[in-house]
C-alpha cells in the first residue's frame, strides 16, 4: 500500500477492516514504511537515490555542490511542466516554504497560471538557504526551461520575502513583481487581531476601573 501512495492513516483503517483484532498502531505503520523504502533505497545514500529516481524519470534536473561531496541546492522539473511553461508562460507564483521536511530545507516551489485562471505546478528546488544567491541560482535554473528568449515570464508573484524579490529583480530584468494578494490579507487580518485585542484590553480595564 505504501508503494501504491497510500496513506498511513488508510493503511491502518484497511488493517484494521480486514483484522478486527489488529494491535498494529500508526506508530508501527510509520516503522514499517520506513524500513521498505530504506530496503528499495538499498546502500545508496538519500541523495544519490533521488538523482536515480530523477534519471529514471527523465526528470531534468541540476544541482550545485559544496565541499566536494555535498549537494548544496537542487532543482527538478518533469518534461511534461516543461511544455506547460512555455505554453502558458505570461503568470508564474514563486513561494518559499519552511521547515515541512526532515532536513530543514526551504523548498522553492514555483506555479504557473492558465490563461482560464488554473495553476499547476512547474518545478521544485530545495536551496541551502534563503540567500540571494541560492535563490538567483534557482531562478536561473527556472530560466533555462523556457525555449525562447522573448517569451519570458511577464509576470511574477511573490511574497514579501525580501531575498526571493530581490533575486527576481537580477534574474527577470523585464518582469513585473506583484506581491501575492493571500499574504497581504493574511498580515492585514493578523495586525487587525493585535489591535482589536489590545483595544479590547483598555476597555475592559476602564470598565473594571469605573467598576
Amino acid at each position: 500500500m505504501t508503494k501504491s501512495i497510500v496513506k498511513p492513516r488508510n493503511i491502518l483503517l484497511t488493517l484494521k477492516e480486514h483484522n478486527a483484532n489488529s494491535c498494529t498502531t500508526i506508530k508501527k505503520i510509520y516503522n514499517a514504511r520506513s524500513v521498505f523504502r530504506s530496503s528499495i533505497r538499498g546502500s545508496d545514500l538519500e541523495m544519490q537515490h533521488l538523482m536515480k529516481l530523477l534519471k529514471r524519470d527523465q526528470y531534468i534536473h541540476w544541482h550545485r555542490i559544496k565541499d566536494e561531496d555535498v549537494v548544496r541546492d537542487i532543482f527538478w522539473c518533469h518534461l511534461d511542466a516543461v511544455k506547460l511553461v512555455n505554453a502558458c508562460n505570461l503568470v508564474f507564483l514563486i513561494d518559499n516554504t519552511y521547515k515541512i521536511n526532515r532536513y530543514r530545507l526551504p523548498l522553492l516551489d514555483f506555479v504557473g497560471v492558465t490563461p482560464t485562471g488554473m495553476t499547476f505546478s512547474t518545478d521544485f528546488a530545495y536551496v541551502e538557504g534563503e540567500r540571494v544567491n541560492n535563490l538567483v541560482w534557482a531562478l536561473q535554473c527556472f530560466q533555462g526551461l523556457f525555449l525562447k528568449r522573448d517569451a519570458l515570464p511577464g509576470v511574477i508573484v511573490t511574497d514579501r520575502d525580501q531575498a526571493l524579490t530581490n533575486a527576481v529583480k537580477d534574474v527577470f530584468l523585464e518582469c513585473t513583481n506583484l506581491l501575492c494578494s493571500f499574504h497581504i490579507n493574511k498580515i492585514v487580518k493578523a495586525k487587525c487581531k493585535s489591535l482589536i485585542a489590545q483595544k479590547m484590553l483598555g476597555i475592559m480595564s476602564w470598565i473594571a476601573r469605573d467598576v
